[in-house]
């Protein structure tokens, strides 16, 4: 049976108020197994206490990292305020599922686990294979291949006993400045970002593993990091509709199972000055629930973020949320606190027995359609091999060697072959040796440093690299002025194709006009070298397209096809 129509069609039978569109057609649902999920979620519901309940609401996070007393801490939410689930942070795979399965075994109602996987399992665990970031991945053409990419991130995440992958970023990265989204976005054009991001949830839900589109509204067009602060999104009702509610609108009508809410104040939408997305009544119940008609999970961004931790204190910043219309506090600093708020609103009539029960039930039906029911404990043993093995390699390899995007290829410079002479010179600050000792490995390439040009024969072939540090995906991307100038000087007397390992953003202010090849990698790691090294020396194709608009030059879209040599 599909796994979001399941939820979604016992979740429109808590509401008869509206009508969820396009919601998916069960594959082989039959009555008799809706009365199954149904009657477990009713007899569940009923064994819950109303502190159970509320306890349902709340996911804290959980780390190996922290030392002993962290996890102790874990431990007593987890025994004593009975929370509904863990996020799990850094970082000993092995570990982190060992005290799950303890937890697991302590909860009356077995625990939602989630993780941020954007990128992969990675994301959190070092010693797990780190897959493309999303402005690869929106450089790909056949989308079918993110949803391979991510059937395998689905398939990691079972391994590790988590259920909810809080992704994909479906945010419109207009703004090259973003120091947040930037990398983790598709791209800035509507329908590629729905696209892609289709493609990713698609090989999520159908391998089991619920998604959470977000940041909603919006966090395409920002320049402060809600980490630290909040940021403002000043855009009209016309414009956000068009722009950045528009990947939400579509995709809520595809079934996705989780929305997560972003720490924005965004005027357009919400009255009362400087209040945040995630506490907005306005936006989350009166747009996201009401006018768009979305059932699904609603989730909160991390509650211990700048933008709203240091606004509100820990619980009543929990207590606000779900009164918003939040089904999960996401990252909790106030369980009890928040529990205890919570309450005391119900009693007042500031939040109904009704809306309590629907949130519940929905976590609920959630956690009966992944299985957890009937939960079996995780095996610990060998997961590192199993995170991190050839088959992830190749995975990834392929998956940049399809988004690797050749802005133009003047002069059909490109590929070269193995024979002929050709020179490369790495600049920039990051690790170049995969990619030279890959095009070693089959040419007769040779290296230069940067004070040994004036050694290279004029109207030589050189292929020059910007290694940028991208080990996390916000490292900045400028390039710099020594490596610009170099570039110039190079140009001037000879054939160039400049491989950018890093972000389209850092060719914002890099005169490009004497260059008649610009390849762009998107990130510098082991497997963006070798996919691009194959590819210059003609073992496969180059197809990708630029995701994001960089400049006035250089829009999304642009891109050639260069095909490989024939064998």
């Amino acid at each position: 049976m599909n796994l979001i129509s399941f939820i979604f069609t016992f979740i429109l039978l808590l509401s008869t108020s509206a009508q969820f569109h396009g919601q998916y057609t069960p594959d082989n649902f039959t009555e008799k197994e809706h009365k199954k999920a149904q009657d477990w979620v009713d007899e569940a519901y009923l064994s819950l206490s109303e502190d159970e309940r509320l306890g349902q609401l709340f996911i804290v996070a959980f780390y190996t990292n922290k030392g002993a007393s962290h996890i102790s801490s874990v431990r007593n939410l987890v025994e004593s305020e009975k929370i509904g689930g863990l996020i799990l942070m850094q970082d000993n795979a092995e570990q982190l599922i060992t005290l799950v399965n303890e937890f697991q075994k302590k909860s009356k109602i077995p625990l939602l686990i989630g993780m941020d996987a954007e990128w992969g399992i990675f994301q959190r665990i070092a010693t797990a294979h780190k897959f493309p970031w999303a402005i690869t991945l929106g450089a790909i053409q056949d989308k079918n291949l993110i949803s391979e990419l991510s059937a395998k991130i689905a398939e990691d995440a079972t391994r590790m006993g988590i259920h909810w992958n809080f992704a994909p970023v479906v945010d419109v990265n207009t703004n090259p400045k973003n120091p947040i989204i930037g990398n983790r976005s598709f791209g800035s054009e509507v329908d590629n970002v729905v696209a892609s991001a289709f493609a990713y949830t698609q090989g999520l839900q159908k391998n089991g593993i619920l998604a959470a589109i977000k940041h909603f509204p919006g966090h395409g067009d920002t320049d402060v990091d809600s980490h630290l602060d909040l940021p403002v999104v000043s855009h009209s009702k016309k414009r956000l509709e068009s722009v950045e509610l528009a990947p939400f609108k579509t995709l809520m009508s595809k079934g996705i199972g989780g929305v997560m809410i972003a720490h924005l104040y965004v005027p357009a939408l919400e009255n009362e000055k400087g209040i945040p997305a995630s506490i907005s009544k306005n936006i989350i119940t009166g747009l996201l629930k009401e006018k768009y008609g979305y059932k699904g999970l609603i989730i909160t961004d991390a509650l211990n973020m700048g933008a709203v931790a240091k606004r509100y204190q820990p619980g009543e910043l929990d207590a606000l949320a779900f009164k918003a219309g939040n089904d999960i506090m996401l990252f909790s600093d106030g369980v009890k606190e928040g529990k205890r708020l919570i309450k005391e609103a119900i009693a007042k009539g500031e939040i109904s027995h009704q809306r309590l029960e629907e949130s519940v039930k929905k976590i609920l039906m959630t956690k009966y359609v992944l299985g957890l029911s009937e939960y079996q404990p995780v095996n610990p043993q060998n997961i590192i091999r199993d995170l991190n093995n050839e088959s992830h390699k190749k995975l990834s390899e392929k998956m940049y060697a399809n988004a690797l995007t050749a802005l133009w290829n003047k002069k059909c410079l490109l590929p070269f072959s193995s024979e002929e002479p050709f020179y490369y010179i790495p600049l920039e600050e990051a690790p170049y040796h995969t990619f030279y000792d890959k095009l070693k490995s089959k040419s007769g390439v040779i290296l230069k440093k940067p004070t040994e040009i004036g050694t290279i024969p004029n109207n030589s072939k050189i292929i020059i690299g910007f290694h940028k540090d991208n080990s996390t995906a916000y490292k900045p991307y400028k390039i710099s002025s020594e490596s610009k100038k170099i570039l110039s000087q190079v140009s001037k007397n000879h054939k160039v194709v400049l491989t950018v390992f890093g972000s389209p953003y850092g060719l914002a202010d890099v005169d490009l006009s004497g260059i008649p090849s610009v390849l762009v990698a998107y990130e510098n790691n082991d497997d963006a070298m070798n996919a691009a090294a194959d590819a210059i020396l003609g073992k496969t194709k180059i197809h990708g397209r630029l995701p994001v608009s960089v400049n006035n030059s250089l829009k999304a879209g642009a891109g050639v096809d260069i095909k490989p040599l024939k064998k």
